[in-house]
């Protein structure tokens, strides 16, 4: 049965809801009339995914659940602590899951089967490389200092607007067709980072340089600047999941949506005009 009515929606907790995918979904289910509940430390109750004490508190008289795990599906031990937020959220009663993976990782698909099993509904929405990583992430200080350096060299990777994954998933969480789906997103073309730091330095009329350097120099360029957890993540994005296995495209915003995902381009064109990449 498909619940389209908002007025007998049952409460939407939405975790990581401070970031990139669940502010966005956060703020649209809020615009359409939906009881949500924010699952970030700062909401009251409170949400931590390093501390299960705040877990029970945060499910209370929940319906269904935006799983977003920070800082990734891929880290040391995932998969136990959502395994152990599943056993949870069942326990609690919730009844539905929507969970945000990532392409092409072993670690991730592992928690995509463990939310499979969990004996009620779920969705998974499977997202490639985030154009937004270049505007609200680590590489927008490289970005304004116009030199930026990753060890990613000729490979594309077809990134998609977060805004995209946010409607996907808002769309799960609000429809009950869409469970039982995995939607594999992406862009709707393959780039290289050379060609996307290309996109952005003529849509900012500055000039960006773009240097390919190895795993070694970067994880070395990059320690003590972030986490260790952090360095070692993206020193596997780049070695592992860029490697050629993503460089393709999949068609899970047009089926969930109906419609195509928004082009690179046009992220860059939307995001140049807020002034985010104009060194002050």
């Amino acid at each position: 049965m498909t619940n389209t009515n908002v007025s007998t929606a049952k409460t939407i907790l939405v975790t990581a809801a401070t970031g990139k995918t669940g502010s966005r979904i956060f703020s649209k289910l809020n615009e359409m009339g939906w009881p949500v509940r924010s699952g970030s430390r700062n909401a009251r109750p409170g949400f931590d995914w390093m501390d299960q004490h705040t877990w029970g508190p945060a499910l209370q008289h929940i319906h269904t659940v935006y799983v977003c795990f920070h800082p990734d599906l891929a880290i040391p031990g995932a998969a136990d602590i959502i395994r152990s937020f599943t056993e949870t959220a069942v326990s609690q009663g919730v009844k539905k899951l929507v969970l945000l993976s990532g392409r092409g990782e072993t670690a991730a698909q592992h928690c995509e089967q463990i939310i499979m099993e969990a004996g009620i509904d779920w969705t998974i929405v499977r997202a490639s490389w985030f154009a937004q990583n270049f505007s609200e992430g680590y590489l927008v200080e490289p970005i304004l200092a116009g030199h930026v350096a990753l060890p990613a060299g000729d490979v594309g990777e077809p990134f998609i607007d977060v805004d995209d994954i946010a409607d996907v998933a808002v769309a799960a969480l609000t429809d009950d067709k869409h469970n039982g789906q995995v939607y594999e997103v992406t862009g709707p073309r393959l780039l290289t980072f050379r060609d996307a730091i290309s996109e952005i330095a003529e849509a900012t009329g500055r000039p960006i340089q773009y240097q390919q350097m190895s795993a070694k120099e970067y994880s070395e360029a990059i320690e003590g600047l972030m986490p260790k957890e952090f360095v070692d993540f993206l020193g596997y994005l780049f070695t592992e999941v860029l490697d050629g296995r993503n460089a393709k495209l999949a068609d899970g915003v047009q089926k969930a949506l109906g419609r195509t995902p928004a082009d690179f381009s046009a992220y860059v064109r939307k995001t140049a005009a807020t002034g985010v990449w104009n060194p002050q």
